[in-house]
């Protein structure tokens, strides 16, 4: 028996194979969970359902975070289809290019906000779109990076994201906790997927990592899983509101 059998998790955020929400997807499928997941436009859509055709009754679903008349519609589809949610990661970020390489000093007003838009508020969004299919409880985790609290030059615009996403975890697992939902966050290391990609001198500061970092490595996606299925299990019912660093111990050293 796994340790997800017979629970529904919503996966938003795979955007190929080398995304880490498709890492996460795979541990819960492994761990017997039936998995949803999302994309957002046609561009998105191929890649998603090949990639669902990897797991047992999957379902696909569009949803542009953004819009609030998609999350409806989201919860709506996934009411028909599955009936009730038990886990959701929520694994959406953007920045756009530019604000990622160059001073923060220079992010535009507008660049700032669709950042905040798609890789903070969208977790609150999502959140409340999809909580009244969890009349049992359930698990809320979304991911997020150690510049939340520490300057990584390049990272910019999307540190600040990651502070309000860690802040928007605490305050929704105060007022989720009463329904029994726990919501907490994943801080993984640097993963060479295509969005990481887009901050420069990702290369060099992996290299460095590893030297730096207790275990002398980075970490992978089945890590992440992994974690992502403790959160999502009842072996992690009296966490909430927590940030699980899965990130070799890099996050414990002074330099």
């Amino acid at each position: 028996m796994g340790l997800l059998d017979g629970r529904v998790a919503l996966v938003m955020g795979v955007a190929n194979r080398w995304s880490i929400a498709w890492g996460i997807a795979r541990a819960f499928h492994r761990e017997g969970a039936r998995c949803a997941l999302t994309y957002l436009g046609e561009r998105e859509e191929e890649n998603v359902r090949k990639l669902a055709g990897e797991l047992r009754d999957p379902v696909v679903l569009r949803c542009d975070v953004t819009r609030d008349q998609d999350l409806d519609a989201l919860r709506e589809e996934l009411r028909r289809q599955v009936g009730q949610v038990d886990v959701v990661v929520h694994s959406i970020a953007y920045a756009r290019t530019e604000d990622l390489r160059g001073r923060f000093l220079d992010t535009s007003r507008d660049g700032y906000l669709v950042a905040q838009n798609v890789s903070a508020y969208s977790l609150v969004a999502c959140a409340r779109a999809v909580a009244p299919l969890m009349p049992q409880g359930g698990s809320i985790l979304t991911l997020t990076y150690l510049a939340s609290e520490r300057v990584f030059p390049n990272y910019n615009v999307m540190a600040v994201c990651k502070a309000a996403l860690e802040a928007c975890v605490r305050y929704l697992a105060y007022e989720l906790g009463e329904r029994g939902i726990r919501v907490n966050a994943i801080s993984a290391g640097p993963i060479r997927t295509a969005s990481a990609r887009a901050v420069a001198g990702l290369s060099d500061f992996i290299e460095a990592y590893k030297e730096r970092a207790p275990l002398r490595r980075t970490v992978d996606q089945e890590e992440v899983g992994d974690a992502a299925v403790f959160l999502a299990s009842s072996l992690s019912r009296g966490v909430t509101g927590q940030i699980l660093f899965v990130d070799a111990g890099y996050h414990i050293m002074g330099v």
